[in-house]
């Protein structure tokens, strides 16, 4: 491994480790309210006071975007966990059981990954109501069918192996089959593709509250205080610029660590 490969993974894992801990103990990085409103400091470009200056409340901008990773990493975990759960379960029975079930599910899979994936989740969390949990729920289940599909194939590989023939021929229930020798065997190759999906779920997230269908005011999140200081892009460009960069960073450093998982599997 080369030393700037090396260095990549080292700035990527802590930009993560950070934001993981804005998200879990923000009280360790800021003493000030998020919420708390402060008139006479409306529009404060950054300074040592105000680290990314105030918005148009007057409250402390680096204060509401450390908090509000909180709202982001919840919303984006939840959404991987959705999709890898509903994923897994429609592969398995899709690659285990085959016949009818594998084509009614294949065609569902096809039809979902057929339409745009945010247009799906905007369709979803209009059903669901708003919020950053609905929006977390969206997000998943459009993400399922790509998990479904790599746990299809990988329970299709695993069928024709040696020790599930082995439990098969023990007289293994079908479902202690599933659950100690195909699933687990088939989930580990979805590593990389949760570290992927987790970025991609962090900017549908801040998408849907930029739009007003996921967080809603006055609750921080990266991409709500986007919106908040949109109409403000032209005179006072840090509103959207720092919870824009912390987006784009978090992205960029899983993604990176996702092709160093997918790198290392490969070798």
């Amino acid at each position: 491994m080369t030393r700037r490969r090396t260095a990549g993974i080292v700035l990527a894992a802590a930009v993560v480790a950070l934001v993981l801990l804005w998200a879990f103990s923000p009280g360790l990085f800021t003493h000030q309210d998020p919420l708390t409103v402060q008139p006479a400091s409306r529009f404060q470009p950054p300074s040592g006071a105000h680290w990314f200056g105030t918005d148009q409340l007057g409250r402390d901008l680096y204060t509401r975007v450390v908090y509000g990773a909180r709202a982001s990493l919840t919303g984006a975990g939840t959404a991987v966990a959705v999709a890898v759960l509903a994923g897994s379960l429609l592969g398995a029975i899709a690659g285990w059981f085959g016949g009818l079930l594998d084509t009614l599910i294949g065609r569902t899979i096809d039809v979902v990954l057929s339409i745009p994936g945010f247009l799906f989740a905007i369709t979803i969390v209009v059903l669901l109501g708003f919020g950053v949990l609905q929006a977390a729920v969206a997000v998943g289940l459009t993400s399922a069918a790509t998990f479904a599909r790599l746990i299809r194939a990988e329970v299709l590989k695993a069928r024709s192996s040696a020790y599930v023939e082995a439990a098969v021929t023990s007289g293994a229930s079908t479902f202690t089959i599933l659950r100690r020798h195909v699933v687990p065997n088939s989930v580990a190759p979805t590593f990389a593709l949760i570290t992927v999906q987790f970025g991609i779920a962090i900017i549908w997230i801040a998408s849907l509250s930029f739009l007003g269908l996921g967080a809603q005011p006055p609750n921080p999140e990266w991409g709500l205080l986007v919106a908040d200081g949109r109409n403000y892009i032209a005179t006072r460009g840090w509103l959207t610029l720092w919870p824009g960069l912390t987006v784009v960073a978090v992205v960029l450093a899983t993604n990176y660590l996702s092709h160093h998982l997918n790198r290392g599997r490969a070798s």
